[in-house]
């Protein structure tokens, strides 16, 4: 990375694609900068102006400031044109032209697979995450899972993989070290604790508008070989994923779920309507992708052991007869337990990876 790669993503009128125009004629954003003003208005056709802030070099104060904020904060810059970039990042016509990334910069070029949808994920599609990625991760070596981090499936995406012991990334549509939303920067630690990645192509000077989201959504479509919509209803930033994963000549498969639940509208039209293959577990997936053809047996995960149950928590897990989330207060009642006793069982049966808490107090079995 060079102090030119940080100016061009800072220089007053050059945008994404922009970037990317300039980059692909004169292959690296040094030699941008060393260009002439004829070069860069002939042979890139660059509007005069834009060429007189590059010639003026009015990016580069910012990117000075951009680089000791990231040494402060020990966020990794990459830019498009080194090794660590993701090639498949890389093939699409709008790349960012630099990533900064907190965590393993390994995991980009792992088996990526992208998981979103609806930030009001049901059980169902809750279920269907942790079904499809423990699936994954026992069969497939190198496996990552690439989400957004937002509330409902997108979240739920990450903490499958990380009870499946696996490495996730959470592409963010804010500057880093930051996170949005903030209540999962729990689940963002957790991501770095377990060998993951945080990325955004945003850098600190950035004005946060919430206009970022959308463009967001391209980088998972991006990262990954294929794109699962796991709930979505007629509208929605999945959607666009999916439209973004399907432009980029990525694979695109959802879940299909019962044609009266809006959760399910938007899955079931992009079934119906031929823009995603319908998938209903990992060997579906896997097909898909064509990951079956050079999996090696040997390499396969080994199945985590589940940690052995103590009798009181056996008991607890009985009162769960479904994969139905049940209150708090219904689990007191179930079990004849006291509330502080309760909670304890709770919390480990929530470590071994028997239940799950969800929002409102209420707790999912696994």
């Amino acid at each position: 990375m060079t102090i030119e790669d940080i100016a061009l993503q800072m220089t007053p009128g050059i945008g994404v694609k922009g970037a990317v125009h300039l980059l692909e004629i004169f292959g690296d954003a040094r030699s941008i900068f060393a260009a002439s003003a004829d070069e860069l208005v002939e042979k890139a056709q660059l509007r005069p102006e834009i060429a007189r802030n590059i010639l003026r070099k009015l990016g580069f104060a910012p990117a000075d400031r951009e680089i000791l904020y990231c040494q402060r904060n020990g966020i990794r810059i990459i830019a498009a044109s080194e090794p660590e970039y993701p090639p498949l990042l890389r093939e699409m016509p709008d790349y960012p032209s630099v990533l900064y990334l907190l965590g393993e910069p390994e995991v980009l070029k792992s088996h990526c697979l992208s998981m979103v949808g609806t930030r009001r994920a049901t059980p169902y599609g809750q279920s269907m995450c942790n079904r499809l990625v423990e699936g994954l991760a026992e069969r497939i070596p190198g496996l990552c899972i690439v989400s957004g981090l937002a509330f409902g499936i997108d979240v739920a995406a990450h903490r499958a993989a990380l009870a499946a012991h696996i490495p996730t990334i959470a592409v963010l549509a804010n500057a880093l070290p930051g996170v949005t939303p903030v209540q999962h920067a729990g689940v963002a630690r957790d991501i770095l604790e377990h060998g993951g990645a945080l990325v955004s192509e945003l850098h600190s000077q950035s004005k946060q508008n919430g206009n970022f989201y959308l463009a967001r959504n391209r980088i998972i479509a991006g990262l990954s070989a294929g794109c699962v919509i796991v709930e979505s209803p007629d509208s929605g930033g999945s959607l666009f994923t999916a439209h973004c994963a399907d432009a980029y000549n990525r694979t695109v498969m959802a879940v299909p779920g019962r044609a009266t639940d809006r959760s399910s509208a938007g899955t079931n039209h992009l079934i119906r309507n031929r823009k995603a293959q319908l998938v209903m577990s990992a060997d579906d997936i896997i097909r898909e992708l064509m990951w079956d053809l050079d999996i090696n047996p040997e390499s396969l995960h080994a199945k985590v052991p589940t940690p052995e149950l103590t009798p009181a928590e056996t008991r607890l897990l009985a009162c769960f007869q479904n994969n139905d989330p049940l209150p708090f207060e219904t689990l007191a009642e179930k079990s004849g337990t006291d509330p502080g006793e309760l909670t304890a069982l709770l919390i480990g049966l929530e470590l071994s990876g028997a239940i799950r808490q969800l929002p409102g107090n209420r707790y999912m079995k696994l």
